[in-house]
């Protein structure tokens, strides 16, 4: 293809080819940046995918390949997969999705770089070239295997507690250190075929005995650190092919995904080797049986509600995974609106790990088109909770369970939480009193600030909107 260019430009064309790349690469971190704001995120999303769109487009040109028979049908049949899933998928399914996408990532890296093996005479692949391709395959088929396994446990076909062999842990760092054992093997003698498919075996082994025992509770992590991995991975298989934009993109993935992993470890008060090595918490904060106590909740009612909310000066509204079981955003943002032409203050409180996800919640009240300036995060709202007249918190828990701060022995002690308890009222709405994903009792449902509004979210606040209605 590029030799039919005029000389002068094919002098150049090895540069210009980086050149592109370089101004891809800029596509790609303007595009992470926006990604961090609800309010830029759409147009972050479309700038980075511009950037692989001229990624990919150049890399052709740069290859030669000028046969696009088997590349077009892949876009036409990858690109009707993802809209229909992108149409079908729920809100709370999100997560589900992102651990697939995570999978395939890391899956088409390690893929790359046994096709690219394959491709060339072993003995003619330098060494870095050969433990690039090790490591690689390595880390994609850790994240193929991990990220499927953690979508089985959000999906609820593998048990969301803790699944794992006596000594788990221990048969994990075992079979880590052989792993890399075997990378080095591979660089060394890679015509020895049965090294190169055991690695492989053997990653896709790692993959599945990584994510198997962590609980349910700890799979927002997991999933940020797969994704973390797939980034990883992918800059490997861009060593493999000598490809900079691939180097660079992976990169910058791997380091999102190692950024926000730590976001959320701090969020929950717990190291990275606490979430990996042991158990946390793996039931639903939708379902379970009512806890046992003989401490006495206040019940409330729709009617009670709507006139606390209306009445009041200041009303906040704490967002949780119920919520978007129920898919109650928009009654809730039609009941905010009512209490906003009352001249009452709305504001949302969304805690990092808010639903299974980062983001999850922000993106679910976006959804309903929630203002962005009404959306605070943890640290933005807990100054504000003390001039709060009402909080209502929609199916959330255990990110506002005064334990965090007040009992030494809970396991989720030390975890930054929503001080809602500082409010002057809190009213949850909740199907029952059973216990969020930490598995432990809410100090708060007992609390005599406290009101306990019992049943679906959905219905409740649509009963919710009816009483505010009335009142006029």
């Amino acid at each position: 293809m590029s030799q039919f260019l005029p000389e002068a430009i094919q002098s150049i064309l090895p540069n210009l080819i980086q050149i592109v790349y370089l101004i891809a690469t800029g596509f790609f971190i303007v595009g992470i940046k926006r990604l961090g704001s609800p309010a830029t995120a759409r147009s972050g999303n479309q700038l980075a995918s511009f950037g692989m769109l001229m990624g990919v487009a150049i890399t052709l040109f740069d290859q030669e390949i000028i046969s696009f028979e088997f590349i077009v049908a892949g876009v036409i049949i990858g690109g009707l997969i993802g809209v229909i899933a992108a149409k079908k998928v729920q809100m709370t399914a999100m997560p589900e999705m992102v651990a697939i996408f995570n999978g395939f990532g890391g899956g088409a890296s390690a893929l790359v770089a046994w096709g690219e093996f394959a491709r060339v005479e072993p003995a003619l692949i330098p060494t870095d070239g050969l433990i690039t391709t090790g490591l690689s395959i390595l880390i994609g088929s850790i994240t193929f295997t991990g990220s499927f396994i953690a979508f089985g446990k959000l999906k609820g076909f593998i048990g969301g507690g803790r699944i794992a062999l006596p000594g788990q842990n221990i048969i994990n760092l075992v079979l880590t250190f052989i792993a890399f054992g075997l990378v080095g093997w591979f660089a060394f003698d890679p015509e020895y075929q049965v090294v190169f498919w055991s690695l492989f075996g053997l990653a896709l082994l790692i993959g599945v005995f990584t994510v198997l025992p962590i609980g349910g509770a700890d799979m927002p992590v997991v999933i940020s650190l797969l994704n973390s991995y797939s980034g990883i991975a992918a800059s490997m298989a861009g060593f493999v092919l000598g490809n900079n934009l691939l180097i660079i993109s992976g990169a910058l993935v791997g380091a999102a995904g190692l950024i926000l992993t730590n976001v959320m470890c701090k969020a929950m008060n717990r190291s990275l080797l606490n979430v990996l090595f042991s158990s946390f918490g793996g039931g639903d904060d939708t379902t379970g049986t009512d806890t046992d106590t003989d401490k006495s909740v206040q019940k409330t009612f729709a009617d009670d509600v709507a006139i606390q909310c209306s009445y009041a000066s200041r009303v906040v509204i704490v967002p949780g995974y119920g919520l978007a079981v129920a898919q109650a955003q928009h009654i809730l943002k039609e009941v905010g609106d009512l209490l906003e032409e009352k001249g009452v203050e709305i504001s949302y409180g969304i805690h990092p790990v808010a639903g299974r996800m980062p983001g999850h919640m922000n993106v679910l009240l976006a959804e309903a088109d929630v203002p962005y300036d009404q959306l605070y995060d943890m640290d933005q709202i807990n100054p504000q909770f003390k001039s709060t007249d009402v909080v209502l918190i929609i199916g959330a828990n255990d990110v506002v369970n005064p334990a965090a701060k007040t009992s030494q022995g809970s396991p989720i002690y030390g975890m930054p939480i929503l001080n809602v308890d500082e409010a002057k009222r809190t009213i949850v709405f909740k199907r029952s009193l059973s216990p969020g994903y930490a598995g432990i009792d809410n100090d708060l449902f007992y609390s005599d600030k406290n009101q306990m509004f019992f049943g679906d979210a959905k219905k409740s606040l649509q009963e919710l909107s009816r009483a505010i209605q009335e009142l006029d």
